[in-house]
């Protein structure tokens, strides 16, 4: 009966002399081979760091850009009536890529000493891609001033010529 459970503990068992570790003297982890070269065993510290700083750069450049599906979204969820939370959306839809365009000096500071114009142009390009997104909106809202009677007293606004019933004739 000793024979058995001694069986079953060799099963579960780890062979950790064979995976002991001379320098410390404690046994090394699961899949930790003591036979091979050192240099395997040590994390590279020579981790290129300009590869590494490009591809933040690309990743902050194209941040704006992967904004605008869920901004579509938004603007369709929103409708357009004309109403506080429509408007609100359209504010911030117009108002967020307006400050990020400013502060583009400072979401790249960190990259002073590389040259990321062609990142920065498409940071600025993604954010003017949501302002207009942004005044889309705002027309179809009828927001903007499309007219001279929107802002001049004195002009008649346009006469409608047509008019939309829904599938019903309109007499």
């Amino acid at each position: 009966m000793s024979t058995k459970h001694q069986n079953k503990r060799l099963k579960w068992s780890l062979d950790t002399v064979r995976n002991r570790n001379p320098a410390e003297g404690l046994p090394g982890p699961p899949a930790y081979n003591v036979s091979g070269p050192a240099s395997s065993f040590e994390v590279s510290r020579s981790t290129d760091v300009g590869h590494l700083i490009t591809k933040k750069s690309w990743d902050l450049a194209l941040a704006p850009l992967k904004q605008v599906p869920m901004n579509l979204f938004i603007m369709y969820m929103a409708g357009n009536s004309v109403s506080i939370f429509p408007i609100m959306m359209v504010g911030m839809l117009l108002m967020r890529p307006i400050q990020a365009i400013w502060s583009t000096k400072s979401t790249f500071k960190m990259l002073e000493n590389t040259s990321a114009f062609g990142q920065m142009f498409v940071y600025v390009l993604g954010n003017f891609i949501n302002i207009g997104l942004a005044l889309y909106k705002c027309k179809s809202m009828g927001l903007l001033p499309t007219h001279p009677s929107d802002w001049l007293a004195f002009v008649e606004p346009p006469v409608r010529l047509e008019f939309l019933g829904g599938g019903v004739t309109l007499l």
